[in-house]
């Protein structure tokens, strides 16, 4: 049961970053619609923790190939990534 709270932390955690990062204005548009998009995919409950974290993982890794994407934006995402990866199954 204590596996599930953290994981439940980690995705709740991972989310509130991609929140950040969409709102800044400072956030590059189509960075900030995916990031926007991604944060609300990881909100439903259609899909477990672990499938929807694989899933946001993939995704943010295409997001951070963006050659337009500031670097603090990218370290960001980045601990949203590590913060998902923590989520086991």
């Amino acid at each position: 049961m204590a596996d599930a709270e953290q994981n439940k932390t980690a995705m709740k955690e991972a989310i509130e970053t991609l929140n950040q990062i969409g709102a800044s204005n400072s956030t590059p548009k189509t960075i900030k619609k995916s990031v926007t998009d991604l944060a609300t995919d990881l909100s439903s409950d259609e899909y477990s923790l672990s499938v929807r974290a694989a899933n946001a993982i993939s995704v943010l890794d295409d997001v951070t190939q963006d050659p337009n994407m500031p670097s603090y934006v990218r370290t960001q995402l980045w601990q949203a990534v590590s913060k998902l990866e923590s989520i086991r199954e």
